[in-house]
């Protein structure tokens, strides 16, 4: 079966929690291309210096990161062309079942959903943009 996605970034700070979601994306006929970054300005580089072509259909975003946020990260995302953001989908990822942040998210348009970690085999099958 071939894979769902090009590519797919991954942006988290937890060295465990990118074990995880590498080991799930990977069992998947998932995405033939991940990336994955603790630091999420230099995602940012990392968006910013890759051709709209080549760009993930798929961000996973942890929410808490030192340095630069989630949040922070989205609002970094918004200044970005067109293009882009409309190449990109923004999955939140968080291990906070909070209301506030829920509702932060779901007033972001670039965030297609908000998925409470750890992530599944059944979260990322359900996932389809």
């Amino acid at each position: 079966m071939a894979n769902k996605y090009h590519s797919v970034l991954v942006v988290d700070d937890s060295e465990a929690e990118q074990v995880m979601i590498k080991q799930i994306i990977t069992s998947e006929p998932f995405c033939d291309q991940l990336n994955v970054y603790a630091d999420a300005r230099k995602a940012l580089d990392f968006i910013k210096a890759t051709p709209v072509d080549q760009l993930p259909e798929i961000i996973f975003l942890d929410i808490v990161m030192p340095e630069m946020d989630g949040f922070q990260f989205l609002n970094e995302f918004e200044k970005l062309s067109e293009s882009v953001r409309q190449k990109c989908k923004i999955v939140l990822l968080s291990s906070s079942d909070s209301f506030k942040d829920l509702n932060r998210a779901n007033k972001c348009r670039y965030v297609r959903r908000f998925l409470n970690k750890p992530l599944t085999n059944s979260m990322l099958q359900a996932i389809n943009f």
